[in-house]
């Protein structure tokens, strides 16, 4: 941990991990819960694993500006929302896992698309969001 950080309490440690495990059971729930909506075939483009992490990502560049510019939220919301719940929404092991899955079905090019497109617009999405929220929060700051 940085210096300027402190070292924190025991006790806070085993606070942050227990709101993270919770947040991240209800974001992994939730995308799981998508998977079941919307399959995608074998072989098929991951559309919904594609869209889960893009609103994800757009997710957390919202949450983070609001959290920085417009709530003082208690301590353990950021690690709650921001890592547990979208960080478990978000799913790029299922990413790399539907990559390999297209490579050995013969699905080569589709593989190699979704692999140059996810990470595009999920950061696309992150900065669209935050500096979309950021705008939109301009006109509530005070004058500098």
């Amino acid at each position: 941990m940085p210096p300027f950080l402190g070292r924190p309490r025991a006790g806070a440690r085993w606070r942050v991990l227990a709101v993270v495990a919770a947040g991240g059971a209800l974001g992994a729930s939730a995308r799981y819960g998508a998977g079941l909506l919307w399959p995608t075939e074998p072989n098929a483009f991951p559309w919904t694993t594609l869209g889960v992490n893009v609103v994800g990502c757009a997710l957390i560049g919202v949450f983070l500006v609001v959290l920085q510019e417009a709530w003082h939220a208690p301590p353990l919301v950021r690690p709650f929302v921001a890592t547990g719940v979208l960080g478990g929404f978000t799913t790029f092991s299922t990413y790399a896992v539907d990559v390999e899955h297209l490579v050995h079905g013969g699905e080569v090019a589709t593989a190699l698309g979704y692999l140059a497109l996810t990470p595009l617009a999920a950061l696309t999405a992150v900065w669209g969001a935050a500096a979309g929220t950021d705008r939109l929060l301009a006109g509530r700051r005070a004058p500098a």
